[in-house]
């Protein structure tokens, strides 16, 4: 019998020494996910991303320099990222840092096997940086990126959406017809109303609209909830999470629009949209004049010219110049004018505009850099070092390029960085230079910019989901139940259907999936409850 173990043993000795490992050193690999300091690993990445980054671009050359490795950056560009990714994982390639752009997807990509678990103690000490601005920031979102206990992802959580959508009037239309943004949705119901049919435009035709797609949102808002959207809207009722679209208030809702809808107050074209193509956050409809209010896009998409003050390359105060929708909007009619209104209050006291989730998306690590020891924690290594550096230097020169180069601070503290010329006119020059490859992390924005977004009280009143993850049945049904969701909604307010078909409606909602995909919301609602006490 020992012997046959001595054998044995002999064996797979010989056997790992063939195939060019040496037991010893497996045994301690094993044990120590430490970097291996005489390998260089080749990393592949994933990134936000308009642009191809050049392999010799000069911000990457320093990366692999600095940390010994050989980048490979997937040029997936954003507005096509999952189709492309998943043509590559479909060939059976997996990117070893994983960016997963839809929150949701995280999950999926799990449950398919291309994702690696990162282990906690290996995340904490080769990323601190991130972990501690995540906990610091936005303290319990950690606990998202875990499936059945493990992390899987690193959520990526934006410190910029604290500030809602906007609610955007077309002020000169407002001066001409003697009205002011309204509080109320009265007072809204009056201004849409003269919008449709006062001649706003002052052409003589009746041509014009109250509001479109995204203004119905404020309107549900006026009711407590967010109704159309990518996702269903999930909301916080007696502790437990609701799905907004459900909720009886949005019959009263549904009862107002269908009542606007055939007296011509919102446009017909609501249907498919206020953007007709291109940069998907511009308002078509509100830029040709054929609607007077929206709630589409950012607050950064309705910068005018002069709203504030930002510093040049030569360290001086100018004013900003106008952007994307208020940009348009000035190109196509130089007297028109824009100004923000606050969520209109309703009935019962409740007013907001949909607010984009806080997390945005995650990262995570690529299955197949499981397979070799030390990588993961040479990954975190570099993410951590391009995505938040203590160091004020360092930090912005991963974002911006080479400072002096390619950017230099605007005054003696390190609050402010200025793009240089050339690439201060650059579109996604970033990209070009190989720089900004890291996750945005929750810092809190000391901009200008936001500083603005601030006196306009965006950071109130913002109507948030509260399930910000995905569940299988989630998974599996929400595409449907979304799909059914705005059918429903569509018809009601064109009059297709009554408003009492909102009763039929839930209950077919809920019996098509709706009922399961509540209930595990709201299991894991509870465990992040406990979780974050």
């Amino acid at each position: 019998m020992k012997m046959r173990i001595v054998l044995s043993l002999f064996l797979a000795l010989v056997f790992l020494l063939i195939i060019g490992i040496s037991p010893w050193a497996w045994g301690t690999r094993q044990e120590n996910p430490a970097p291996a300091a005489d390998i260089q690993y080749h990393i592949s990445w994933t990134m936000h991303q308009n642009e191809p980054v050049p392999e010799n671009a000069e911000m990457l050359q320093y990366i692999e320099n600095k940390f010994k490795v050989d980048m490979d950056i997937w040029n997936l560009q954003n507005n096509q990222y999952e189709a492309l990714l998943n043509l590559r994982l479909a060939q059976g390639e997996i990117p070893d840092l994983f960016r997963i752009r839809q929150p949701q997807d995280l999950l999926k990509y799990q449950a398919q096997g291309v994702l690696a678990e990162i282990p906690k103690a290996i995340l904490t000490k080769y990323a601190p940086n991130i972990i501690d601005t995540i906990n610091t920031n936005a303290p319990g979102y950690l606990e998202y990126g875990k499936i059945d206990g493990k992390y899987y992802g690193i959520p990526v959580v934006s410190p910029t959406n604290i500030y809602r959508t906007p609610v955007v009037y077309r002020k000169d239309w407002l001066d001409k017809l003697g009205l002011e943004a309204p509080k109320t949705l009265a007072e809204f119901e009056r201004v849409m109303y003269d919008f449709t049919n006062k001649d706003p435009d002052g052409n003589g035709q009746k041509d014009t609209y109250g509001l479109s797609s995204e203004g119905l949102n404020v309107v549900f808002g006026a009711f407590g909830q967010i109704v159309f959207a990518e996702q269903l809207y999930f909301g916080v009722k007696d502790h437990n999470l609701v799905i907004g679209a459900l909720e009886p208030e949005m019959k009263e809702a549904l009862k107002v629009l269908q009542r606007w809808y055939k007296d011509g107050v919102i446009d017909p074209e609501f249907i498919t949209g206020e953007n007709k193509g291109g940069y998907k956050h511009l308002s078509h409809a509100f830029i040709n004049g054929r609607i007077g209010m929206t709630s589409m896009g950012n607050y950064y998409h309705w910068i005018q010219a002069g709203d504030y003050q930002v510093i040049n390359e030569k360290g001086e105060e100018v004013p900003v110049e106008a952007a994307f929708n208020a940009y348009e909007l000035s190109t196509k009619n130089k007297n028109a004018k824009i100004i923000f209104g606050q969520p209109v209050t309703g009935p019962q006291g409740k007013s907001g505009s949909k607010a984009y989730n806080m997390l945005t998306n995650f990262i995570a690590i690529g299955a197949d850099a499981a397979k070799e020891p030390g990588k993961i924690a040479k990954i975190l290594q570099i993410l951590d070092y391009v995505s938040a550096n203590p160091d004020p230097d360092e930090y912005t020169s991963m974002i911006y390029g080479v400072e002096g180069k390619h950017w230099k601070w605007a005054g003696k503290s390190t609050d402010e960085a200025v793009i240089l010329t050339p690439y201060n006119t650059m579109f996604n020059y970033t990209n070009l230079i190989g720089s900004n490859i890291g996750m945005t992390v929750p810092r809190k924005s000391l901009a200008r910019r936001e500083q603005w977004a601030s006196t306009l009280n965006l950071d109130t009143n913002g109507i948030y989901n509260s399930m910000e993850v995905s569940t299988p049945s989630l998974m599996k049904n929400s595409s449907a139940l979304i799909t059914m969701k705005n059918k429903a909604y569509i018809s009601i307010i064109t009059g297709d259907l009554p408003v009492d078909y909102f009763d039929t409606f839930v209950k077919e909602f809920m019996a098509a999936g709706g009922e399961q995909v509540l209930k595990e919301a709201n299991d894991w609602y509870q465990h992040i409850s406990l979780e974050n006490r």
